[in-house]
C-alpha cells in the first residue's frame, strides 16, 4: 500500500514538473515562431505557435543590419566576459577575505556588505559619481562599472561556501606547510569551489548580456560601443515613436524594423545564454544550494 502511495505521488510529481517545463519553454517557442511569422500574417492574427505563413524577412533585416548588430554583439560578448571574469574573481576574494573570523574589523565589513543589499544612493546620485568623478560616460566602463561588476548577494554566497563547504582542516594543513592565503585561495579553496564560481559567474553573465539600462544611462545615442540589448531598445523606441506619431506610412516597410524583426533579434541575443544554461546546469544547481544554505 505504502509503495503504491509513494509510486502515485512520484508520478504526479512529474507530472507537475513536465507542466511547469511547458510553461517555462512556452514563451521561448513563442518568440521563436513569431520570428519566423509573415509580418502582414502577424499584425492580423497576431502571434501564434502555428503560423498561418512563414517568412524569413526578419532574418533577411538582421542580415542586412550585420554591420550595426554585428558590433553590438561583439561589445556585448566583450563586456559579458571582461564583466563576468573581474566580478567574479572581485566578489570571491572579498567573500574568502570575510570568510575569516578572526579578521580585524570584520563585523563593520559584513556590515557595510549587508547594508548595500539594502539601501542605496538612487540613481541620481550613482549617476552624478560615474560620470562627473569616475567619468565613464561614452566609454566601455559605462557598461561594465555602473551596478553589475560586484553583487553583495553574490559575495555572501562565496562567504558562505567558503566557511561551510572548504575543510579548515585542509587549510590550516597548509599554512603549516607555508602556504600564504593567496597561495591558499588560488591553489585550494578555488578549485573546491568551482560549483559557486559556475553559479555566480553564470547570473553575473546573465546580468551583462541582458542589461541595456547602463547603455541607456551611460552612452549617447551615436555612441560606437552599444551592447545589442542597447540597440534592441532604441529599434523599440524609434518604432514606438512612429507608431505614436503617425508617421508609419511615412516609412517603406523595409527601412522600418517591424514587430516580427524585432522577435528575430530577440531569437538572437537569447540563444547563446540558452546554449550556456545546460551545459553549466550540474554545477550551477549545486552551487546556489550549497551557497545559499548555513549550516
Amino acid at each position: 500500500m505504502i509503495e503504491n502511495k509513494d509510486k502515485w505521488w512520484s508520478y504526479a510529481g512529474h507530472i507537475v514538473m513536465i507542466i511547469l517545463s511547458i510553461v517555462a519553454i512556452a514563451p521561448f517557442l513563442l518568440l521563436l515562431m513569431s520570428s519566423f511569422t509573415d509580418e502582414a500574417t502577424a499584425l492580423k492574427n497576431g502571434y501564434s505557435f502555428f503560423p498561418e505563413k512563414f517568412s524569413l524577412n526578419a532574418y533577411h533585416y538582421i542580415s542586412s543590419q550585420w554591420e550595426m548588430i554585428g558590433k553590438g554583439y561583439l561589445i556585448t560578448i566583450i563586456v559579458t566576459v571582461v564583466g563576468t571574469v573581474v566580478g567574479v574573481i572581485i566578489s570571491a576574494m572579498l567573500a574568502y577575505t570575510l570568510s575569516k573570523h578572526d579578521l580585524p574589523g570584520r563585523n563593520l565589513l559584513m556590515f557595510l556588505l549587508t547594508f548595500t543589499m539594502l539601501f542605496n544612493g538612487g540613481l541620481t546620485s550613482s549617476y552624478i559619481v560615474y560620470t562627473q568623478i569616475f567619468h565613464i560616460k561614452d566609454t566601455i566602463l559605462g557598461l561594465l562599472l555602473p551596478g553589475l561588476l560586484m553583487n553583495a548577494y553574490n559575495v555572501v554566497m562565496f562567504k558562505n561556501y567558503f566557511e561551510h563547504s572548504i575543510p579548515n582542516a585542509l587549510l590550516e594543513s597548509a599554512r603549516i606547510d607555508g602556504a600564504t592565503e593567496l597561495n591558499i585561495f588560488a591553489k585550494i579553496s578555488m578549485p573546491l569551489s568551482l560549483p559557486m564560481f559556475v553559479t555566480v559567474g553564470l547570473t553575473t553573465a546573465l546580468m551583462y548580456w541582458n542589461d541595456w539600462t547602463n547603455g541607456m544611462y551611460y552612452l549617447s545615442t551615436n555612441s560606437s560601443i552599444q551592447s545589442i540589448q542597447t540597440i534592441l531598445n532604441n529599434i523599440n523606441e524609434n518604432i514606438k515613436f512612429l507608431q505614436q506619431n503617425n508617421v508609419g506610412n511615412m516609412v517603406s516597410t523595409g527601412d522600418m524594423p517591424s514587430a516580427t524583426i524585432r522577435m528575430a533579434i530577440a531569437v538572437v541575443g537569447v540563444v547563446p545564454m540558452l546554449g550556456l544554461f545546460p551545459i553549466f546546469q550540474r554545477w550551477f544547481v549545486k552551487g546556489a544550494t550549497a551557497g545559499a544554505v548555513k549550516e
